[in-house]
């Protein structure tokens, strides 16, 4: 089940919708499930035309918003869609009254034994899914707290799960990419770009950050690959780097103004403090240029490494996984390093398909070990611009994928263990070498990412999850 919350002004506006008949005619039987009251009290009466009268249901929901005045939020409509997966079964309504109330309790505005809470409905007009409408002022006249609620409705969707045996869905732990929003979908296909610009922006920013062992050396990158950069200075201590965002020179708003995406914005590990924490590893210097010797001694040295750190992760996986936690980020530095220079898509969609199994939850930074402070090394020496064949190679990124993978199976984070393996079928694509290895591992995973029919070996294939479907006009959705 999934859970998106927007937040919008008008009470009014966001129940007109959902009792209309929806954008494809789409609403069925719109009715309230569950309530601060009963349904039966607050269910928008029928006017003798056939319509709806909702003065009576607005008048409640506005009440303590008038009560909290201008202490209250900007946008005071708090509008959340859950919807279950397309092979769930259908939930009755008592069920997902009682998934509106979970979501409710979790993210603490209106438990069940509080009555004081914010007040607010569950609206269903479909079997897959319900709205619920809140208002963001409490009954004794204080402002709720909203910070950090996504998670927890998130953990109530997963909660739901359990209980009613539907599809397990992945964690809302930041373990993913920041994901394109619709209007940024939509600009990229009606201008005919190959990508959307969070996308293209992200893979620069995580490439020059694994080929950087500074800051300096990462705005230099970013720069002399045609990215913008604009660096935020401290209020408090000028001269003060605190932060940085980045544009493509292609990509403006209708005003003509470029479009600017802080680290943050396309990842949770992507912000300035945390690549610093990144690279105070270990700084080591590197040289500009190389010979044919040193570029065959530096593609043996990531070899070495890449062999190295999947041996310190299997042995991770039957025990403590201290000794190569920090393992997975460095595999995703040497993809996309390795991508760049090998100017290969089929590596580059690796290192797309990778990029969750990368992350730690909640984008915790861990301490470098041997076996992820070695890798990285070898991949800031192979990131100064030497190229190679690769052949090689790319079987030994994929057996260290695999690792990865089965690390991530051991620890329970199904959602990056699938990150991996669809990675090591896109490694197998691009050398038949490292086929053996993703064969092998793919026959033990209790989930194998198989590629989709009709699909192109080397492209990504496209999510067959259903979309959340358009947002209601009275909100706007947050994206975190």
């Amino acid at each position: 089940m999934i859970g998106k919350v927007m937040r919008g002004r008008r009470v009014g506006g966001l129940l007109y919708y959902l009792y209309g008949p929806g954008r494809a005619n789409e609403h069925v039987n719109p009715h309230i499930v569950v309530g601060w009251r009963h349904p039966a009290e607050v269910e928008p009466s029928l006017r003798p035309e056939g319509g709806r009268d909702f003065r009576n249901l607005i008048g409640l929901l506005n009440q303590p918003l008038a009560a909290l005045g201008e202490r209250g939020y900007a946008e005071p409509v708090w509008h959340c869609v859950a919807r279950a997966a397309r092979q769930d079964r259908i939930l009755s309504d008592d069920e997902w009254a009682q998934v509106a109330q979970e979501i409710m309790t979790r993210t603490g505005l209106a438990p069940a034994d509080d009555d004081n809470g914010v007040r607010w409905v569950a609206v269903r007009h479909a079997d897959d899914h319900i709205h619920i409408v809140a208002t963001l002022a409490r009954q004794d006249g204080t402002k709720p707290r909203t910070w950090n609620d996504f998670y927890r409705v998130r953990e109530a969707c997963q909660a739901v799960e359990r209980r009613y045996g539907l599809r397990v869905t992945a964690p809302g732990d930041r373990t993913a990419a920041r994901r394109p929003t619709r209007s940024e979908t939509e600009q990229t296909r009606r201008r005919g770009w190959d990508e959307v610009p969070r996308t293209v922006l992200r893979q620069h920013v995580v490439t020059a950050a694994a080929a950087a062992a500074s800051e300096e050396e990462f705005f230099r990158s970013l720069e002399a690959a045609g990215v913008l950069v604009r660096q935020r200075m401290s209020q408090r201590n000028p001269g003060e780097v605190t932060g940085y965002a980045v544009a493509l020179p292609k990509h403006r708003n209708r005003a003509g103004e470029l479009v600017w995406f802080g680290g943050g914005r396309l990842a949770a590990d992507l912000t300035l403090p945390k690549l610093r924490a990144r690279w105070r590893g270990g700084s080591d210097h590197h040289p500009d240029g190389a010979g044919a010797d040193d570029r065959r001694e530096i593609w043996e040295l990531v070899t070495t490494a890449a062999r190295q750190a999947a041996a310190q992760l299997r042995e991770a996986t039957v025990g403590e996984t201290g000794g190569a936690a920090d393992v997975p980020g460095a595999t995703s530095d040497l993809l996309h390093v390795a991508a760049r220079l090998l100017k290969d898509q089929r590596l580059r969609n690796a290192a797309e398909a990778f990029d969750r199994a990368a992350r730690e939850p909640y984008a915790r930074i861990l301490p470098p070990t041997r076996a992820g402070l070695e890798l990285r090394r070898a991949v800031r020496r192979l990131g100064a611009g030497t190229r190679g064949s690769g052949g090689s190679l790319i079987a030994d990124i994929a057996a260290l994928v695999v690792a990865v993978a089965e690390l991530r199976t051991a620890q329970g984070r199904m959602a990056q263990a699938v990150a991996a393996r669809a990675a090591a079928q896109h490694l197998a694509v691009a050398s038949p070498a490292a086929g053996a290895p993703v064969r092998l591992a793919a026959a033990d995973f209790p989930q194998p990412v198989a590629r989709p029919l009709g699909t192109d070996p080397g492209q990504n294939p496209r999510s067959s999850g259903r979309s959340a479907g358009p947002p209601a006009p009275s909100a706007s959705p947050r994206h975190r």
